[in-house]
């Protein structure tokens, strides 16, 4: 080999150990800043209450409550998403989600819920066009207070291909009855670092509204529990939700607790939808570590979720869920509790509506 040529080697080589030390650094450093910032909540904090509200509430009244999983206003009947054994990251444009959201709060206001949880709302995520979904549907639906709690905050998700990119969500609690205090209650995380990192940090959001003529409260908790975990996660979630809950109803307080717990309540027959072993399954409630003090509340009669393997058609087969519900403490008497069967059109769950009377008395 010439002297000319080995040079030119050398160069070539150079080059492209430069190039491959440069991405590196870039990828190193990447990764570091979205290490150093991971969200990490305290176990505890206060939580604004926004919006204004004159109604107040009263012992013996009629009180309706939604809780419904909207699926970041992105997961209607034609998405699917990878988690669920899909292919999409980002399943919706910008004009369907606005489209979703709309018709969403249309369907909110004709449920004329006094009270609603909300799970999976953006407020600035790369999935979602950075759409402030907590705004949008806060001034559209009208005299409402409003709290919401992060449990999915990071700069930037880098999985799978494309990333998801940044996410910035959680929960959305609704009231036409006045908020005294609101507080964001962390949850165990399962993941260890760095999957932990870029992953959910699961919490309760904790709201407290005074009852007229009485020194009780209405206790209501949204909540989202663990979905992708082992299981494990699934349960020591549920087991701080009973701690709460029961630590409440000894006050007196009247206790309603409700949302997606990515779980099913022992008591639900679930013959109409059987489990796809090849799909996500979600995890059991043993209904019994909360049947003395409270009621345990789901209907089978429609499910409330579908599987994201697929985009949506009702003339298929197709993998149903039982996950969304309520707890109700005993001393509320339920009225109702009704799947709102809308054929999964702007969400991959369905709302759940909940009737109940704050009777003050053990209801058998």
């Amino acid at each position: 080999m010439n002297v000319t040529k080995k040079k030119g080697t050398h160069k070539i080589l150079k080059f492209f150990i430069f190039i491959v030390a440069a991405i590196l650094v870039l990828a190193a450093s990447f990764f570091i800043l979205i290490f150093a910032n991971e969200y990490k909540p305290a176990p505890e904090e206060n939580i604004s209450v926004n919006g204004t509200s004159s109604n107040q509430l009263k012992q013996n009244e009629t009180v309706r409550v939604v809780t419904w999983n909207i699926g970041f206003g992105a997961l209607g009947k034609n998405t699917d998403f990878f988690m669920d054994g899909g292919k999409s990251v980002k399943t919706s444009g910008k004009n369907e989600i606005t489209e979703n959201l709309n018709a969403i709060v249309e369907e909110l206001k004709s449920l004329n819920s006094q009270i609603v949880f909300i799970q999976e709302i953006d407020l600035n995520s790369s999935r979602t066009f950075k759409i402030n979904q907590r705004d949008f549907i806060c001034e559209k639906i009208g005299n409402f207070q409003n709290t919401f709690a992060n449990n999915f905050k990071c700069l930037f998700v880098p999985y799978p291909v494309p990333p998801m990119g940044k996410v910035d969500s959680g929960i959305l609690t609704l009231s036409k009855f006045p908020v005294s205090s609101a507080k964001r209650i962390q949850l165990p995380v399962p993941f260890k670092f760095p999957v932990r990192a870029c992953n959910l940090k699961r919490c309760l959001l904790v709201n407290r509204t005074a009852i007229t003529g009485t020194s009780k409260e209405l206790v209501t908790v949204n909540l989202h529990l663990e979905a992708y975990d082992d299981g494990e996660g699934k349960k020591q979630q549920t087991l701080i939700l009973k701690k709460i809950l029961e630590e409440e109803s000894q006050k007196g307080n009247y206790v309603i607790a409700g949302g997606d717990f990515n779980q099913t309540f022992d008591t639900v027959d679930l013959k109409d939808f059987p489990q796809n072993e090849k799909l996500w399954k979600p995890g059991k409630i043993e209904t019994e570590i909360f049947t003395y003090d409270f009621y345990t509340l789901m209907d089978s009669g429609n499910p409330t979720c579908r599987s994201l393997d697929k985009p949506f058609d009702s003339t298929k087969d197709f993998q149903f869920y039982v996950i969304d519900g309520f707890i109700v403490s005993k001393n509320i008497q339920v009225k109702k509790i009704e799947t709102v069967q809308l054929n999964f059109e702007n969400s991959d769950h369905n709302p759940v509506l909940l009737e109940v009377v704050l009777t003050g008395e053990e209801i058998d």
